[in-house]
């Protein structure tokens, strides 16, 4: 068995063994693992049957491990993605009154259009054609989105009638307790512990459970910590595929917004990731990244089917390659680790959205560190990204920071007498945003 992976992986030739990808693996788990955990309260948003939530989750990044592990094999980990679920749930189903299945519809077309994009090549005129102040301003917004409403769950930031948002109650038990958590995330971070998310989500469980609230705890008590997982025939190819084609002129700017977040942030994972593993060329460019996209996008497509959200690279793969992980053994270790997860359903359906809070947050900090590659000395670049950055977490919507980002980015150059350096694709995607703001189309 052994001779039969270090053939098909190249272990020797990657400069590895099976227990590095074996460590390596389960670092990288242990890293993400917290998905198990926020992925289903963020989709519970949505209206969809909370129950089998966690089962899904781990299913669709079993599914998308393997498919990169065997389409690529590299050490790169996927599940649901973070951002792209937020995009799910408050954008297209609560924002825009979207029903679940019909989402999942408009998830599976996202998943196809970037799997034709992929195979085409086209997805790299297009990652080409957009301007780089636009990237970073969606990436450092759904940062900010996220980060917003880990705020918002925990009872830090509450609605006032008067200015919109202001501090919640620091006396309530939950709210206090979320805050710790907050700094223990961070802290352990800096510190580089590794699972320091998934440790920040334990504790403070374990600590709200010793909490009383009404009747009960802030935890509930359970005596079962081992089970099957849950019955996913709720979610189970639910999609209603139809919906977005019957509605198109409702759903367009929501399939490309959400084609638009998954590729650039799958592009910038890859990538990231992939140099820290030293899988780059000497053009600094990822052999692979078109087989990668692909495993990217079929997993997304399969996710749908199962019942999630677009299912993407996760950054946290770092983890497991700086611990030596180089092939796809460290992804499949990684699957598998979900899998054997799934058996832990009963523990993780106690954990209160409180201690979810410290993982929105730091994901949403993560994601901001892109805004320090923007040319602050170029006014233009920093409106533009600041402006779509600014009016995802404020609009409650990732599509409308897309759009006006895109409007702000063509209206400054078109202004300053700098048409001509913006591309026909930039000009056609903030014509269409115009139009729809103008007839109303939503």
């Amino acid at each position: 068995m052994s001779k039969l992976l270090e053939h098909y992986f190249q272990l020797k030739q990657k400069g590895t063994n099976l227990k590095t990808e074996f460590i390596a693996g389960l670092t990288t788990f242990a890293a993400m693992s917290y998905v198990l955990v926020v992925n289903p309260s963020i989709l519970g948003a949505s209206g969809m049957p909370i129950e089998g939530l966690i089962t899904v989750t781990a299913l669709a990044a079993c599914i998308g491990c393997l498919l990169m592990a065997f389409i690529t094999n590299y050490p790169i980990a996927m599940a649901p993605g973070m951002g792209l679920n937020a995009f799910f749930a408050f954008t297209i189903c609560l924002t825009r009154e979207v029903p679940w299945d019909a989402a999942l519809g408009i998830v599976f077309w996202n998943g196809i259009l970037f799997l034709l994009l992929s195979v085409t090549g086209v997805r790299t005129k297009i990652a080409e054609a957009i301007p780089a102040a636009l990237k970073i301003g969606v990436q450092c917004g759904i940062g900010m989105f996220i980060a917003f409403i880990g705020l918002k769950n925990a009872g830090l930031v509450v609605d006032n009638p008067a200015t919109f948002v202001s501090i919640g109650d620091l006396s309530e038990p939950a709210t206090l307790l979320a805050l710790a958590g907050i700094i223990l995330t961070i802290v352990l971070v800096i510190r580089k512990v590794t699972g320091a998310i998934l440790i920040s989500v334990i504790t403070l469980s374990v600590i709200g459970a010793f909490i009383p609230v009404g009747d009960g705890y802030l935890t509930q008590h359970t005596d079962q910590f081992i089970g099957l997982p849950d019955d996913i025939s709720n979610t189970f190819f639910a999609m209603d595929i139809m919906y977005p084609i019957e509605h198109l002129a409702e759903t367009w700017d929501l399939i490309f917004a959400l084609l638009f977040v998954n590729m650039f942030d799958t592009i910038g994972t890859l990538i990231g990731v992939s140099r820290r593993a030293n899988l780059l060329n000497k053009q600094g460019e990822l052999p692979k990244l078109g087989k990668a996209m692909t495993a990217d996008a079929v997993a997304s497509v399969m996710g749908a089917a199962v019942g999630t959200s677009p299912v993407t690279s996760y950054v946290e793969s770092a983890a497991g390659v700086s611990s030596g992980g180089r092939t796809g053994l460290t992804t499949i270790f990684v699957a598998l680790c979900f899998l054997l997860a799934l058996f832990l359903t009963p523990v993780m359906k106690v954990i209160p959205l409180m201690a979810t809070t410290p993982a929105l947050i730091m994901v949403g900090i993560l994601m901001m560190d892109s805004f320090r590659q923007l040319d602050f000395d170029d006014l233009t670049a920093l409106a533009t990204a600041t402006v779509a950055l600014l009016a995802m977490p404020l609009t409650f919507s990732i599509s409308e920071g897309i759009a006006l980002g895109f409007i702000t980015y063509v209206g400054i150059m078109m202004g300053t007498g700098r048409y001509k350096q913006v591309t026909l694709i930039t000009y056609a995607m903030a014509a269409v945003f115009v139009l729809r703001y103008v007839l109303d189309l939503k």
